[in-house]
């Protein structure tokens, strides 16, 4: 039986901290990320149950580094990279022979390799698999509300990312219309310009979200911005969100505001076999992110090795990850949004709610002429 380790860390500084100290939520979130800066990393379960189709196991434990994603971006990089590599010497000590990186451990530096360079057992990303079930979901969300992938258009946030330059590199052989949306053209254009051979339609760069997603259909966005960049007025009336990234992109206020979209969280996979985490993520049982599962899928394959490291993600990667899910019987899971699991029946109702703002818009317009 194989063994694997994941690092965790606090997104949500006060409710997390709350969650072992629950004076934390009457502290201001700078003072509790001084306290918890002092802190050592530490094992905080493990896991057990998990079962490929084929009979292999695999048990594993989650090591909590306790950096917040702010606290990650703005201490020094030495800094953030030693409490990190002690989480793979304390997943080392415990007999893990590989240990993936999870939330903002895998984009702090260069992605893993530094990390990699000093430890002893093999480190991944996850990125490959979170790949993989951002687009089989924001696929089937768009089906589910009406959208035909080959007339839409889909634009992604963060493209200049692993995940999103892959998504986006995937996509565009299906989209009628690409967007790739991020902070700097000048890094954004040389993507599309790789992109445009292979795309079925016209590929474009923005550093203007709310322009683009105004007349986006289909939108993954994977980050790794510390607050919000999707808010409610930037959707179209039917539109589907794929959010990959953690802490989310999307507003909160979108839920609140906009019962006409449909956002997703990307990336929640269910585990074979009856694995325990010894950890409440607030998920259903037996369910993770796709960035943890790739870590147990490659230990339950015994492929202890190297695979996503750095900032690129290649398309062959993204379709070994299926293959090996496909293998041990990984499948995406229900949808998500907020934090909260969303039925189809729900959707039906978004989908209602879209098709009706919709034909308002056009009433209204036609009046006005």
């Amino acid at each position: 039986m194989h063994r694997f380790a994941f690092v965790i860390h606090p997104i949500d500084i006060k409710r997390d901290a709350a969650r072992r100290y629950p004076i934390a939520r009457f502290m201001p979130e700078r003072m509790i990320e001084k306290m918890i800066q002092k802190k050592e990393p530490m094992v905080v379960s493990h896991i057990t149950g998990a079962r490929s189709i084929t009979g292999e196991e695999a048990e594993g434990w989650f090591v909590g580094c306790p950096l917040s994603p702010r606290m990650m971006l703005n201490l020094p990089l030495e800094f953030v990279y030693d409490k990190i590599i002690q989480c793979g010497k304390i997943a080392e000590g415990l007999g893990a022979e590989i240990i993936g990186l999870g939330a903002f451990t895998s984009v702090v530096g260069d992605g893993g390799i530094t990390i990699s360079k000093n430890l002893n057992i093999a480190v991944t990303t996850g990125n490959s698999y979170t790949v993989a079930t951002a687009i089989e979901g924001a696929a089937r969300g768009a089906q589910l509300m009406g959208v035909a992938m080959e007339d839409a258009t889909v634009a992604v946030v963060g493209a200049t990312g692993s995940i999103g330059k892959t998504c986006a590199t995937i996509l565009a052989g299906q989209a009628k219309k690409m967007w790739l949306v991020g902070r700097d053209t000048s890094r954004l254009e040389p993507i599309a310009e790789a992109i445009r051979p292979e795309a079925r339609g016209t590929v474009g760069v923005s550093t203007d979200v709310s322009h683009c997603l105004r007349e986006s259909d289909v939108i993954i966005t994977v980050t790794s911005a510390v607050d919000a960049v999707i808010y409610p007025e930037d959707l179209k009336p039917g539109a589907v969100v794929c959010d990959v990234a953690r802490p989310r992109d999307v507003s909160v206020r979108v839920a609140k505001e906009r019962n006409d979209v449909l956002v997703i969280e990307g990336g929640l996979v269910q585990v074979p076999g009856k694995v325990d985490f010894g950890f409440d993520f607030g998920f259903p049982p037996g369910t993770a992110y796709a960035c943890m599962s790739e870590t147990i899928m490659l230990a339950l394959d015994g492929r202890i090795e190297n695979f996503t490291l750095g900032k690129e993600v290649s398309p062959e990667q993204v379709r070994i990850t299926q293959q090996l899910a496909a293998k041990h019987g990984f499948q995406l899971a229900g949808f998500r949004s907020f934090e909260r699991a969303v039925t189809d029946e729900e959707i039906a109702q978004i989908r209602r709610n879209a098709d009706a703002k919709r034909q308002l818009v056009t009433e209204t317009q036609e009046v006005s002429v």
